[in-house]
């Protein structure tokens, strides 16, 4: 398969499904402009080359190229479809309980219902699993990947292990597809989203108001109130401090880290160190190590425990 480096790049750019939509890029410019404009003392550090320029950056576009490569020849062939998984739970209840459609909702209340449903499981199993790649060893020498980056920027989003892209693509699959399923069980046809430019309502919105400022030294705040129900890009940015890798695991609500107990306040933080420990960093600064390390991690672990 053939696929040219251009147009890999310009499906990022065009597809309103992706984090790097030029929309979102835009507007997440904006809202940096205005932040800029009224915490001056960031400017220095926000347009530096030291930043945007630094070996850990660079990392992170070669390997934004790579990944794009990865996951096309790699990942999509063996994470079953959201569809599959829809028509596989909707036949078993029809076999197990018959025809059983609700008829009393109006097509446009079955919209917003599923709308809102989908958001919110697709968030709760994002919380569930990125907690899980935090807490089980295996799974977080994988997920170090991510947190190696020493400096964030939008791109850093995309420095994930092909492993842990394999383990969200079945998280995908499973989430979309189990609600899909009983939805088409109980309202056969009348589903469907609510969405903008093709994309998810929710997901649009949140990415057009910063987003992209999650991976970067930006950090926005909101209100506390607010902060408790959503995720700011500060809070995420504190997650990828050193200090706190077991707070704020929530994709965009906060209500699971304020549920669970790992909820950080962005007022509760003053200073961000990004990277994992000093001596971890030699291990994830290259395309190859990225791709190898965990693994050689794994079998030294394995190793001291036959030990």
């Amino acid at each position: 398969m053939n696929i040219p480096l251009d147009f890999a790049i310009l499906e990022y750019l065009i597809n309103p499904d992706k984090r790097t939509y030029w929309v979102y890029i835009l507007s997440s410019f904006a809202i940096a402009i205005i932040f800029l404009y009224f915490n001056k003392k960031q400017k220095r550090v926000i347009f530096s080359s030291k930043l945007w320029l630094h070996p850990s950056a660079k990392l992170d576009y070669y390997y934004f190229i790579l990944s794009y490569f990865i996951k096309v020849l790699m990942i999509v062939p063996i994470v079953i479809s959201a569809k599959s998984i829809a028509f596989f739970i909707n036949k078993n209840l029809y076999y197990e309980f018959g025809f059983n459609q609700i008829q009393t909702l109006s097509y446009e209340s079955t919209i917003i219902l599923y709308t809102v449903i989908l958001f919110i499981v697709s968030d709760f199993t994002r919380y569930f699993l990125h907690r899980l790649l935090h807490t089980i060893p295996f799974l977080w020498e994988f997920h170090k990947v991510h947190h190696s980056a020493k400096v964030l920027n939008p791109l850093t989003f995309y420095r994930v292990h092909p492993i842990e892209n394999i383990l969200f693509g079945f998280r995908y699959s499973l989430s979309i597809g189990l609600v899909t399923g009983i939805f088409i069980y109980f309202f056969g046809s009348k589903i469907g989203l609510y969405e903008v430019l093709g994309a998810n309502v929710f997901i649009f919105v949140f990415s057009l108001f910063g987003s992209n400022l999650r991976h970067s030294h930006i950090p926005l705040s909101y209100f506390k109130s607010l902060e408790k129900w959503l995720i700011s890009p500060k809070q995420h940015q504190i997650h990828h401090s050193k200090k706190h890798f077991d707070k704020n695991f929530g994709g965009y609500l906060a209500i699971w880290d304020r549920v669970f107990g790992t909820l950080k306040l962005s007022h509760e933080v003053k200073v961000l160190k990004f990277g994992l420990k000093n001596e971890q960093m030699i291990n994830y600064n290259s395309l190859t190590k990225i791709l190898i390390y965990p693994f050689i991690n794994i079998l030294n672990i394995l190793r001291r425990r036959k030990n």
